[in-house]
C-alpha cells in the first residue's frame, strides 16, 4: 500500500496481550494502517498495556512521558493507549496525558476502526465498556499473509476466580468462551499460514466452556478436534486454575499425540492460610494431588508455576511451606514475584509485609527454582527430542527453536530450516537456554 500509514505497538504482559496486539493490527489495517519496527516513522503509537504488577499505571504514565518530545515534533502523530491500564484508568489517561487521542480496553479494540475514524475528524476516542457483541466474530478475517511456525490463539477471556489480589476481573471482565467452530476456522486460517504450533490462551483457559450449537464443548474436546488438523503439529495451553482441571483434560496429557509434555500450572503459595487469604479455593495438597495425576498420565511433562511471596499475613513458617511445596514438586520453570497491592482488590485493603522481608524471601524462592531449572536442563542432556525451528540464532549459521518442552535450543542449521520439526540431540546447557545437534 504505498500511501499507507504506519502502525508501531508496544506491547506490556502476558501472551493474550500478543495476541490481541495482533488483532488491533489486523482491524487498523481496512483503515489504511500498516505496522512497522520504527516508532519513528509511526503515524500512531499504540500502547498495549498490562495492570498486573505494581506500579502499572505509572510506567504507562512515564512511558508517554517519553513520547513527549517525538510528539511535539510531529503534531499529527496519533498516540493510543489500550489494554488492562486503558481500561481501569481511560478517562484519567486522557486526563493526565491531554496528547492521547484514543483509549480502548481489551474488549472494545473490534470498535477501532470505527474509533479511529473519529480521529481523522480532529476528535478523541474513548472506548472501555464490556460490550455485549462477540470481538472476535466482529474483527476482520485474518488476512492470508504468511508468518512464523508458533501463534498464539484466544480461546477464553475473562476470570470468575476472584482472587484477592488479581486485577483480572475488573479488566477483563467475567469468564466468556469462544465458539469453538470459530476457533477451529481461526486455526485452520493459521496453519494454512504456515503455523505448525498454537498455543490456546484463556486467563483461565481451563474453564473454556465454549460449543457449537449449543453443545458445550471442554478444553480437552477442543484439543482432540484441534489435534485433527492437518499440519499442525503441536498444541499448548495457558493459564489454567488448579480447580478446573477435569480428568479429560489430565488424560489428553497422556493420549494426544501433539499435545505437549508441558503445563503451566500456578499455585501461588504452598500454605493453606495463604491460599484461602488469596481466596484461591484450593489447598496445598489439592494442587500435589493434581500433580501427581498429571505425572501418572504423562511421567515426563515439564511443569511451571507462578508464586507471590510476602502476600499480606505470610509469616515465615506459610513461606517454608511454599519452599517445602516447590522442593515436593521440581519445576523445570517458574514465575516468582513480590506481592504488590493494585487498588480495589481485597487483599490491597491488607497490612503488608515489610519490604526488606519480601526482597530476602523473593531471593531465597528465585535461587530454588533456578536451581531445580538447571538440574533439569542438564538432565536434558544426551536426549534425543523434537525441535520447532523458530528463528535464526544469534550466530552466523544457527537456528533457534522449541522443544516439546518449551526449552529454547540453538544448533547448527545443516539442512534445517524455520517452521521444520527435527530431531535433536541435547549435547550442552546455558543459562535459559539448551544447545544440540540435529540427528
Amino acid at each position: 500500500m504505498a500511501d499507507a500509514k504506519k502502525l508501531f505497538i508496544k506491547t506490556y504482559g502476558c501472551q493474550m496481550n500478543v495476541y490481541d496486539s495482533e488483532r488491533m493490527a489486523e482491524a487498523l489495517g481496512p483503515s489504511g494502517y500498516e505496522t512497522t519496527t520504527d516508532m519513528a516513522e509511526a503515524d500512531m503509537i499504540l500502547l498495549n498495556t498490562c495492570h498486573i504488577r505494581e506500579k502499572a499505571a505509572e510506567k504507562v504514565y512515564s512511558e508517554l512521558g517519553r513520547l513527549k518530545p517525538l510528539h511535539d515534533a510531529k503534531p499529527d502523530l496519533k498516540i493510543a493507549v489500550a489494554g488492562c491500564v486503558a481500561q481501569a484508568e481511560g478517562e484519567e489517561i486522557m486526563r493526565r496525558q491531554p496528547m492521547v487521542d484514543l483509549v480502548v480496553g481489551p474488549q472494545s479494540y473490534h470498535r477501532l476502526p470505527a474509533m479511529e475514524a473519529r480521529l481523522r475528524l480532529g476528535e478523541t476516542a474513548l472506548d472501555t465498556d464490556f460490550p455485549e457483541e462477540d470481538k472476535f466474530e466482529l474483527l476482520p478475517k485474518r488476512v492470508k499473509l504468511a508468518r512464523g511456525p508458533s501463534a498464539f490463539l484466544t480461546v477464553q477471556e475473562g476470570c470468575d476466580k476472584f482472587c484477592a489480589f488479581c486485577v483480572v476481573p475488573y479488566t477483563r471482565g467475567a469468564e466468556v468462551s469462544r465458539p469453538a467452530d470459530r476457533i477451529l476456522r481461526e486455526a485452520q486460517e493459521l496453519v494454512e499460514r504456515g503455523v505448525r504450533e498454537i498455543t490456546l490462551l484463556g486467563q483461565n483457559v481451563n474453564a473454556y466452556h465454549g460449543g457449537t450449537d449449543g453443545d458445550g464443548w471442554s478444553l480437552a474436546r477442543l484439543i482432540w478436534a484441534l489435534n485433527d488438523i492437518d499440519r499442525l503439529e503441536r498444541i499448548r495451553f495457558t493459564t489454567s486454575h488448579p480447580n478446573d482441571m477435569d480428568e479429560a483434560l489430565i488424560e489428553a496429557h497422556g493420549t494426544c499425540a501433539k499435545l505437549m509434555p508441558y503445563l503451566h500450572l500456578p499455585v501461588q503459595s504452598g500454605s493453606d492460610k495463604i491460599l484461602k487469604g488469596m481466596n484461591r479455593k484450593h489447598t496445598a495438597d489439592d494442587y500435589l494431588r493434581l500433580i501427581e495425576r498429571f505425572r501418572a498420565a504423562r511421567p515426563d511433562i515439564l511443569l511451571s508455576s507462578d508464586f507471590i511471596v510476602g502476600f499480606p499475613g505470610e509469616t515465615d513458617a506459610d513461606f517454608e511451606a511454599t519452599l517445602a511445596l516447590i522442593e515436593e514438586v521440581r519445576y523445570g520453570q517458574a514465575y516468582s514475584f513480590k506481592y504488590s497491592s493494585r487498588p480495589g482488590t481485597p487483599a490491597a485493603e491488607r497490612a503488608p509485609v515489610d519490604e526488606a522481608v519480601m526482597d530476602e524471601r523473593l531471593q531465597r524462592v528465585q535461587a530454588l527454582l533456578t536451581s531445580q531449572q538447571h538440574e533439569i536442563q542438564r538432565g536434558m542432556i544426551g536426549r534425543d527430542v523434537n525441535v520447532l525451528f523458530e528463528k535464526e540464532g544469534r550466530l552466523e549459521g544457527q537456528l533457534v527453536g522449541k522443544s516439546d518442552y518449551l526449552h529454547a535450543v540453538h544448533v547448527a542449521r545443516g539442512d534445517a530450516k524455520v517452521g521444520d520439526v527435527r530431531r535433536v540431540r541435547i549435547t550442552g546447557t546455558e543459562r535459559n537456554s539448551l544447545g544440540g545437534v540435529l540427528l
